[in-house]
This record gives C-alpha cells, sequence and structure tokens, in this order.
C-alpha cells in the first residue's frame, strides 16, 4: 500500500511541475494576468479541472513560481556579500552571482521581472516579500562590515535596499543582453560593477557631514 500510495505521490509532484514549467514557457511571451487556465492545462495535457488539485488559482501557481525563483539563491547572499576580502571582491562576486543566474535561468529571472510590478498582486507581494528577505540577508551582511559603523539600523536597511535594487536592474539588463550583438554582455558588466562601485564609495562618506538617520 505505501509503495502505491509513494507512486501516486510521485506522479502528483511531477503532474505539478508539469503545470508550473508549462506555465513559464507560455510567460515568455505574456503576463501572469493574462494568462488562461486552459492554455495551461492544454499544455500539460490535461482537463482543466485537473489544474485544481495542485492549485487554487493561477495567481497561486504564480506565487509558486516566484519561491520556485527565488527560494534557492538566499543561500548565496552571504557568501556573496561577505565583507572578506574587501569591498571589490564583494562586487566582482555579486555581479558574477548575477550573470549565472541569468545565464542558468532567463525564464525565471524574467517572470520576477515582468511580474514585480504586475497585476496580479499576490504575485506582486510574494516578490516583494522575498525582496525584502533579500534586503534583510544582505544588511546582515553589511553590519559586520568595520565601514559600517556607527551606522543606525534604518541606514544599514537603506543602503542593503540600493544593492538588491541595483543588482535587479544588472538582471535585467543581462536578460536584454542575451538578445544584443556580441559585446553587450562585456559592456553590462562592466556597467554593473561600476554602478555597484558608486554606491560603495558613496556609502563610505555617508556619515562623514553628520547626515541625520532620519528624512
Amino acid at each position: 500500500m505505501s509503495h502505491t500510495l509513494g507512486i501516486r505521490q510521485a506522479q502528483k509532484q511531477k503532474t505539478r511541475q508539469a503545470f508550473l514549467d508549462a506555465a513559464l514557457v507560455l510567460l515568455e511571451e505574456q503576463s501572469l494576468s493574462s494568462l488562461g487556465l486552459r492554455e495551461v492545462t492544454r499544455a500539460v495535457g490535461v482537463a482543466p479541472t485537473a489544474f485544481y488539485r495542485h492549485f487554487p488559482s493561477i495567481a497561486e501557481l504564480g506565487v509558486t513560481l516566484v519561491d520556485e525563483a527565488l527560494r534557492g539563491v538566499h543561500p548565496m547572499v552571504g557568501p556573496t556579500v561577505s565583507a572578506a576580502n574587501g569591498s571589490e571582491e564583494r562586487i566582482g562576486r555579486a555581479v558574477e552571482l548575477i550573470d549565472r543566474l541569468v545565464r542558468a535561468f532567463p525564464a525565471h529571472v524574467r517572470f520576477i521581472a515582468r511580474e514585480r510590478h504586475g497585476g496580479v498582486q499576490p504575485v506582486r507581494e510574494a516578490i516583494r516579500d522575498q525582496l525584502a528577505r533579500f534586503t534583510g540577508e544582505v544588511k546582515a551582511e553589511l553590519a559586520l562590515d568595520r565601514e559600517s559603523e556607527g551606522w543606525s539600523d534604518d541606514d544599514l536597511t537603506m543602503l542593503a535596499h540600493l544593492y538588491v535594487d541595483q543588482m535587479l536592474i544588472t538582471a535585467q539588463l543581462f536578460l536584454e543582453a542575451l538578445e544584443a550583438p556580441q559585446g553587450e554582455w562585456e559592456r553590462v558588466t562592466h556597467l554593473a560593477v561600476r554602478q555597484l562601485r558608486l554606491i560603495t564609495l558613496g556609502s563610505r562618506h555617508w556619515l562623514d557631514q553628520g547626515t541625520p538617520a532620519g528624512p
């Protein structure tokens, strides 16, 4: 009996993943708000009613895609942003991480970039929550940096948010470079390094003039 249940569970998981994979392919050409349930089930080759055995709605499928796209990145944040060996190495590691993710998972990155400000509220909120978690992880590493001595908690959060936002911008530029002429990828890499360096250099002088912590 347990063997039969195991087979059924494996098949259920396989079908669930098929829905996610099919949706991701369809979302290469459209937004989640325009994606129809019948489109997804047709792509998987099952009846529309089968969808509800796995997801209560297309929006919930989108939330699951957000988790699938971003949960594996969290363990990489600490080692990437660590201040060990200096800020230049930190910048290099950050750009290299984005490079690898865009090359390996372009559809997932494109989905996040499009739906971050898209029309499906639960998905926007899921992305927002994931980005807030990234900001917290970056902030925790920045707090260990000697250059952050004397910074308020709010200011550290703001700096972490700047880094996360800039990494998202870089990911979008790399996505565009996938389809661009040869040499564009190198240009984006160079630009990303310079932009992150600008944030880093600016942060070193944040307290020079007695910058207030509040607005």
